[in-house]
């Protein structure tokens, strides 16, 4: 049997680079929202009903109407321009499930830490976290209905927060607005290491 012409094209495709992101941020401040927001693949999700057994426990104070918690993780993928692989991975909040944290963070490139202007402190500990450890990571502030406004300066402020640290507005239940995160984190995060991206920044991901 005689084969005809080969198919393959004369120069290989280049495979998108695998790129792991951390979404961090303190209990209820939209980390569960923005996998499920992005992720171009059925995110896997570990959340539990909340019980009696988490009062005095988890403090609920500001989102008094979250039923679930996060127990291990988030994760989710999407795919940048054909560049990148995004895998995103949501840490818990609560205090009682730090001691994952470090698997979570393990090779990450860089994170977000989300950020709830009624509960600006719930920030801190992921903050001091990333800080730490050397990781590259943004501010997103999620701008919940009816929570106040405040001006980014004054937030960089309240964080104690240096210059080099992005903080900008987002919305996590917004596609455009969750990328526009994920993009300014990979760039931020590629600038602090000293590292050069593929092509021209990846705008219509």
């Amino acid at each position: 049997m005689v084969s005809g012409p080969s198919s393959l094209p004369t120069r290989a495709r280049r495979l998108p680079t695998a790129v792991k992101i951390v979404i961090a941020g303190g209990f209820g401040v939209g980390k569960t929202t923005m996998v499920g927001t992005v992720s171009e693949t059925k995110p896997l999700r570990t959340e539990e009903i909340l019980t009696d057994e988490s009062v005095g426990v988890d403090d609920i104070s500001g989102v008094e109407k979250k039923k679930t918690t996060t127990v291990a993780m988030d994760f989710g993928r999407i795919t940048m321009r054909d560049e990148y692989v995004l895998y995103l991975f949501g840490t818990p909040g609560q205090e009682r499930f730090w001691f994952m944290w470090d698997e979570v963070a393990l090779g990450a490139l860089g994170a977000i830490v989300l950020a709830d202007t009624r509960r600006l402190s719930d920030c801190f500990p992921s903050v001091d976290y990333f800080e730490r450890r050397g990781t590259p990571f943004i501010v997103a502030v999620n701008c919940f209905q009816g929570a106040r406004q405040y001006d980014l300066a004054e937030i960089q402020l309240a964080l104690n927060l240096g210059p080099a640290v992005p903080v900008m507005l987002c919305d996590a239940r917004s596609l455009d607005s969750c990328k526009q995160v994920l993009i300014d984190l990979v760039l931020h995060a590629m600038k602090t290491r000293g590292l050069a991206p593929n092509q021209e920044e990846p705008q219509n991901a």
